[in-house]
């Protein structure tokens, strides 16, 4: 199947779920919007709870002087699949998910314009490094290994997570990455799925199996049209993604389970002076049930922090 014929028919899904997505705005049970735990997040999801920001004096007043005098900030964007960053809309490129809602909330509140560039995943934070961008966004979640040369601003809890084909009813919850032994496993390029599958390849070889194989793709829409057709066997990707992709009936996808839980943050160079501000900006979210409201948007109350953190450790 190409990957084309796949996209038609995930929006044809989205686009119907849209009358549903109507109601859940107008206060009606969260389940309908596919909260999670119900049917999945949203597909897409049409309410603005942004533009009524006011600019926080007291978040913005931790801002460089530099920045405040200039206004502007450059954000790397990895801008792919939904729930975390999608287009809507082909035609006009205007990016949506619950990362773009929560980078547009912190800079009303910190009185900042967005200038925000599409970049692939995996070349975003060593671009931190080099000063081409300010922030980067892209569902990154907090590890151990990152946080060498990355510092983050905590604002959800996601991680990761497996799937198979809907059909695929032998592959069962994976618990030990040991149960892949000579399977196909396709997931992200640059990603933490990618590190912890290749850095644990010896776990077979100790079982005395055969080794799993780890492919690696750079678009979304490649992962998922490699695993429909057979290619891959397993798919690892973030939770909220696949939880997304099993309630979208085109995707023919089975979400297996959680694997291991990653708190998600803005992205800064280490030692980046930002920080401050953007922890500050997201704990005023939280305060003023703005954060709430997104993630309710969007199916992912269940993602929800109590506290935005500055580069915390990685969940054990």
């Amino acid at each position: 199947m190409r990957t084309t014929t796949v996209r038609r028919r995930l929006l044809l899904a989205a686009t119907a779920l849209l009358p549903l997505l109507a109601l859940a705005a107008c206060g009606s049970d969260p389940k309908i919007a596919g909260a999670a735990g119900a049917s999945g997040p949203a597909a897409t999801a049409t309410e603005d709870v942004v533009s009524g920001l006011a600019r926080s004096e007291a978040a913005a007043a931790l801002l460089p002087e530099e920045v405040r005098k200039s206004g502007v900030l450059k954000f790397g964007s990895s801008v792919g699949a939904p729930p975390s960053a999608f287009y809507a809309d082909q035609a006009s490129k205007k990016p949506v998910g619950v990362d773009i809602d929560f980078t547009d909330a912190v800079a009303k509140l910190l009185g900042l314009t967005v200038q925000r560039e599409d970049a692939a995943f995996e070349t975003i934070l060593p671009a931190l490094g080099s000063g081409k961008y300010d922030v980067g966004t892209g569902n990154f979640g907090v590890t151990t290994a990152r946080l060498k040369t990355v510092d983050f601003v905590t604002y959800v809890d996601d991680g990761q997570g497996f799937a198979v084909k809907k059909d695929d009813t032998a592959v069962q919850p994976v618990t030990d990455l040991a149960q892949l032994c000579g399977l196909t496993i396709g997931t992200g390029a640059g990603t933490t799925f990618e590190t912890t599958l290749n850095g644990k390849k010896g776990v077979c070889a100790d079982a005395g199996k055969k080794p799993y194989e780890v492919k690696a793709f750079s678009e979304g829409g490649a992962l998922l049209t490699g695993l429909q057709q057979g290619r891959v066997d397993v798919e690892m990707s973030t939770i909220n993604g696949l939880r997304h992709q099993a309630s979208q009936e085109a995707a023919g996808v089975r979400f297996l389970n959680e694997f291991h839980r990653l708190d998600v943050g803005f992205a800064f160079r280490k030692g980046s002076p930002l920080t401050p501000a953007f922890q500050a900006a997201v704990n005023q979210l939280i305060k003023d049930g703005t954060y709430e409201r997104i993630l309710r948007k969007w199916g992912l109350t269940d993602s929800a922090i109590k506290e935005s953190q500055i580069s915390p450790p990685e969940h054990p």
